[in-house]
């Protein structure tokens, strides 16, 4: 009985993950941290070093968050390793020769409006972590840190990758 009542709870938990997946419908739970990196401008160059700072934050704060079920504890974990994330982005940038200065910030920051797949993400402040490359002139890159519901913009084609850790969610509850 207990083990049908799991896999009726499975099945339908897979069934509604997939359907946003298919959908490209993912509405942000109201607690949720965004994460969102600004570039110095539009330029080829700025735009690269958006995203590498953007894949290296999602490696770190997933490392750090995956096994955290709770906003208040992300929470937590988010501000008592902000100067390790800092000293990562800094450490990437150096490496890379970036010429302007960069700001981190984890609080509640502002969020133009944005439209996305016929969704449209109102604009407002949100509790986020935002790092901000020079004077932040270039277009953004942000993603729902916590719950892991980041997506990785899309391409030209108007693709896009979401990256759910279902195996993981499964494993995990069920």
């Amino acid at each position: 009985m207990r083990k049908s009542i799991l896999f009726i709870l499975g099945m339908l938990m897979i069934y509604l993950l997939l359907g946003n997946i298919y959908t490209n419908k993912i509405v942000i739970p109201d607690e949720a941290i965004r994460l969102r990196v600004i570039p110095h401008s539009n330029n080829k160059n700025d735009q690269m070093i958006k995203q590498q700072v953007s894949i290296l934050l999602q490696d770190e704060m997933y490392h750090l968050l995956k096994n955290t079920t709770k906003i208040e504890e992300a929470r937590s974990i988010i501000n008592n390793n902000l100067d390790k994330l800092d000293m990562s982005i800094n450490n990437l940038l150096t490496n890379k020769k970036y010429p302007y200065g960069y700001q981190v910030n984890f609080g509640y920051n502002y969020f133009p409006e944005k439209e996305y797949n016929d969704i449209i993400y109102n604009e407002g402040y949100y509790e986020s972590l935002l790092v901000t490359l020079g004077n932040g002139s270039g277009d953004n890159w942000w993603c729902v840190l916590f719950p892991p519901l980041c997506l990785l913009e899309g391409t030209e084609s108007n693709t896009i990758e979401y990256k759910f850790f279902i195996k993981e969610i499964i494993d995990k509850y069920f």
